[in-house]
């Protein structure tokens, strides 16, 4: 079973996420936190925006809107949310200068006013509009330059933990000649060491993501080569050791991907990520297209690297049954939308949202006489829910289960539970 994880320190904070492609909001407006050292579950049906957001985390797509923090830092940002409040204070100062001319024309002696109060309505315009400006420069710039931000920040570190032992060597010439080639090592590794690749990503189809041009020992060491490590020893013997950590053996460094099974080629996706020593894993569906006996291996290995390694693990998934034993918190998401948020016990012991209610009863039993009687339950979400007058909100129903509802949804689900 997942773990009680007691560390409350926030790893991952995600801020009104909103990833649009032209018409379609493949997510939209979803904010949640994943806290160091624990497996956060998202789960929804195929087409719900998990992987879009998993991507989103990790900077393949530039974000519409919103803002995602990893360790204390703001890596994504987007400017879609100030272009939008800058348009709608415009149209709104639009309008409120024209009833105002109207008003005036109508009444000659409302002119003078009219024209203070339009004078007003300008000034204020100009407020948001270079508020917002301001807010789109400074989400762009870290967006931008969080990555060499940090890189000059492990620069003056690794120039701190240096400077004593090269002033103490300066009198023996050949101490001095190996500590400075082991100092410009590592400061070219944390020049090229970029923040996005303490995040890590397992995809969904282990052989779509790996190259067949490459042997296994170029796929597992191409982070490392890309972040400025040229030790060529020193590479080879990562790699065997990570080889063996995912439960692969050496003599598999020169193969290449083809003469593998799909177990075998996710272990190596694994492989690939865990030897950048991330702090995040996103492991995006990553034993829906394997076989059911290898899934359980996988889980476990997943398992077993974040016991050993100190991982914390996002985990996307569609199968609730899986999710449940895996992850210490879940949410759930439908059509972009985060609709339900809570520990994995509270969740499978109190679902709210009338679409977790539905995922939960497609759940098969192992059973087959409560299998015979299982009710599905159908979920419509024109017919369950009317937002056109009250608009939902993510609330928080029970300590630490939020629900995305309005003011009505809120008070019944409150009298279901008998609160």
């Amino acid at each position: 079973m997942a773990s009680n994880n007691t560390n409350q320190e926030v790893l991952l904070r995600i801020e009104h996420l909103s990833q649009y492609f032209k018409n379609v909001k493949a997510v939209d407006d979803v904010s949640f936190d994943i806290k160091k050292g624990e497996v956060f579950g998202l789960v929804g049906e195929s087409g719900c925006g998990k992987t879009t957001t998993g991507r989103s985390i990790i900077k393949i797509y530039n974000i519409t809107s919103g803002s995602i923090y990893f360790k204390g830092r703001r890596i994504c940002a987007g400017t879609g949310s100030y272009e939008q409040a800058i348009k709608d204070a415009q149209k709104e100062t639009r309008e409120a200068i024209a009833a105002l001319k109207k008003e005036a024309a109508a009444d000659p002696a409302k002119s003078t006013a009219n024209n203070a109060l339009i004078e007003k309505k300008k000034e204020e315009l100009r407020a948001v509009v270079a508020e917002n400006k301001e807010l789109m420069a400074q989400a762009r710039h870290d967006h931008k330059y969080s990555d060499k931000e940090y890189a000059q920040t492990l620069v003056k570190q690794v120039e701190e933990e240096y400077a004593p032992g090269l002033k103490a060597a300066a009198n023996n010439l050949s101490e001095l000649k190996a500590l400075k080639r082991k100092y410009k090592d590592a400061l070219r590794v944390a020049k090229n060491t970029k923040l996005i690749t303490k995040i890590q990503m397992i995809f969904q189809d282990p052989i779509a993501s790996l190259n067949p041009r490459m042997t296994v020992r170029e796929i597992i060491a191409e982070g490392l080569v890309i972040n400025g490590v040229r030790d060529k020893a020193y590479i080879d013997e990562k790699v065997y050791e990570i080889l063996e950590l995912v439960g692969l053996v050496r003599e598999h460094a020169g193969r290449y991907p083809h003469e593998f099974s799909g177990g075998q080629r996710q272990r190596i996706g694994i492989a690939r990520a865990v030897i950048m020593q991330p702090d995040l894993l996103i492991a995006d569906e990553p034993i829906s297209a394997l076989d059911v006996s290898i899934q359980a291996q996988i889980i476990n290995l997943l398992n077993e690297l974040r016991e050993k390694l100190g991982l914390t693990i996002m985990f996307i998934a569609h199968d609730l049954s899986v999710v449940k034993y895996f992850s210490d918190r879940i949410g759930v998401m439908y059509y972009g939308k985060l609709v339900e948020l809570a520990s994995s016990d509270e969740l499978f012991a109190h679902p709210i949202h009338p679409y977790t209610r539905s995922l939960l009863s497609a759940i098969p039993l192992p059973d087959p006489h409560a299998e015979k009687n299982r009710t599905r339950i159908i979920y419509n979400s024109i017919a369950e829910h009317d937002y056109s007058v009250n608009k939902p909100t993510m609330r928080e129903i029970l300590p630490g289960h939020f629900v995305y509802c309005n003011d009505e949804e809120e008070q019944r689900y409150r009298r279901e539970l008998g609160l």
